[in-house]
């Protein structure tokens, strides 16, 4: 991922970046940060960029065309087909969050534009800039601080730019809930001891304390994220009475990944944040008087629209309603293990060699085109090149040739598995599968997936892998 900053002042911007992690992360090609120096492309030979603003004013107002052509120089040299974004940090945007933090490490290229004095001419904004972003209600002297704190904030989700990504995740505002206290050495401390459960030893005693500390800070510190947080834990006791159905929502819950649309006594709908993907679960007393489907109808106005319907009681108002039509019947499987499925006979633990001599590692994206040159999905090929390039794909390799793969999709499901002809009958996918599961298991989730209603194969693999799967299908709608 790469960081272009359009600043006037470059120095002020490398100097605080290009130290700590992320300093380390541009050093081990993790990510590439620039700061590109607006006044080099001024057409004034005075070198000025700011000028009177029409009809008066207190100050001055920066150029369209130095800006303009600053802009013009960075994306003209960017690969085709790449990911990206230009950011206005300003008052006036949109509050920024580590949500918005996540969505923007999805990008593959993030320009960031820092205004001066009273800001940037209009109509230059209005030509490039894709998303206009705060990072609090106060005004600063310049945009180069904001832009160094998104910068600090996106990279530290890049994978790879923190030594344990599971930090990443675990951390404050992760499913409304701020971070739990924590301590070092020494033990006791100007007469304050390190609390005894968490010399214990015992990891589960340790998660549970950890989780009520973290809930009680949130709601003395912040009741505005305590609310919602509260509005989760109801919507997933809810989804409980059917678990193995609502599995993957209570996993979008459990992940930090939810957010409640429409939540009632008898139904429920969220977003998947990271895929845009929509879930409803149960069914209104009276479909004419359907509240979430008219939320669902300004959902579809914003653009195109995927729903995961939790049985076939609302496929036919949705379709009527919508305009939706189903593309995807399939079942849940869920590992209900607590421990790691077994290996035995499949691979090695410490190398994911298998007994056959077949390598399993994480694809790169040196990997993609051999992917892409096997695959027989319904998914996009950009798709399954984005999962590879975000690391949430593993390949197994026999001779440095691909023979399979797997990975997880955006919503979490585990999915894109494929095993070569030739290499089939020889456990390959019931390998690959399981390292995805113990994977998911060592991260603390629920590993699930979707298998089509008719892929009998698949339905039999997850049965042999002792995974237990829904009675009720579900239905992907687009």
């Amino acid at each position: 991922m790469n960081f272009h900053i359009l600043t006037l002042f470059p120095d002020m911007v490398m100097n605080g970046l290009m130290t700590s992690i992320t300093g380390r992360a541009v050093q081990q090609n993790k990510i590439g940060i620039e700061a590109v120096n607006i006044r080099d492309y001024t057409e004034d030979r005075h070198q000025r960029v700011d000028d009177y603003p029409y009809g008066g004013g207190a100050g001055m107002l920066m150029q369209a065309q130095p800006v303009y052509d600053a802009c013009k120089s960075v994306l003209e040299r960017l690969p085709e087909g790449r990911k990206r974004r230009v950011i206005y940090v300003t008052p006036q945007g949109e509050p920024f969050t580590q949500q918005k933090a996540k969505e923007f490490s999805e990008s593959e290229e993030l320009l960031l534009l820092c205004g001066h004095y009273e800001g940037i001419d209009e109509r230059v904004l209005e030509e490039v800039v894709t998303d206009y972003i705060s990072i609090g209600d106060y005004v600063l002297t310049g945009g180069e601080l904001a832009a160094m704190v998104i910068v600090d904030a996106v990279a530290r989700l890049v994978p790879g730019v923190l030594h344990n990504d599971i930090s990443a995740e675990t951390e404050s505002f992760h499913g409304y809930l701020l971070e739990y206290p924590q301590y070092s050495r020494p033990e006791s401390w100007h007469g304050k001891e390190v609390p005894p459960v968490l010399l214990s030893g015992n990891k589960r005693e340790i998660e549970t304390w950890r989780k009520k500390q973290a809930k009680e800070r949130t709601r003395e510190r912040r009741p505005d994220l305590y609310e919602k947080y509260c509005a989760l834990e109801e919507s997933k006791a809810f989804l409980m009475k059917q678990k193995l159905l609502h599995m993957d929502m209570i996993e979008c819950i459990n992940r930090g990944q939810a957010e409640v649309l429409y939540r009632s006594e008898r139904e429920l709908l969220l977003r998947e944040r990271c895929s845009g993907v929509l879930y409803h679960a149960g069914a209104p007393e009276n479909p004419d008087e359907w509240e979430a489907g008219q939320i669902l109808l300004k959902e579809k106005q914003n653009g195109k629209l995927c729903l995961v319907l939790h049985g076939e009681q609302m496929v036919t108002c949705v379709e009527e309603l919508l305009s939706l039509r189903v593309s995807l019947t399939c079942c849940q499987a869920v590992c209900t293990r607590r421990e790691k499925l077994p290996v035995r006979g499949l691979y090695r633990q410490d190398t994911f060699t298998t007994v056959l001599g077949y390598q399993i590692r994480s694809l790169g994206e040196a990997d993609g085109d051999a992917v892409l040159a096997e695959y027989e999905g319904n998914m996009p090929k950009a798709y399954v090149r984005e999962c590879i390039r975000k690391g949430s794909m593993k390949g197994a390799f026999l001779d440095g040739q691909l023979c399979g793969y797997i990975g997880m999709h955006e919503e979490g499901a585990i999915g894109l598995l494929y095993v070569h002809p030739d290499h089939r009958r020889r456990k390959l996918a019931q390998a690959l599968e399981t390292v995805m599961i113990n994977e998911g298991l060592e991260r603390g989730e629920i590993p699930y997936t979707q298998i089509s209603a008719d892929n009998q194969a698949a339905i039999l693999l997850q049965e042999k892998l002792g995974l237990c799967r829904a009675k009720i299908n579900l239905y992907w709608m687009e």
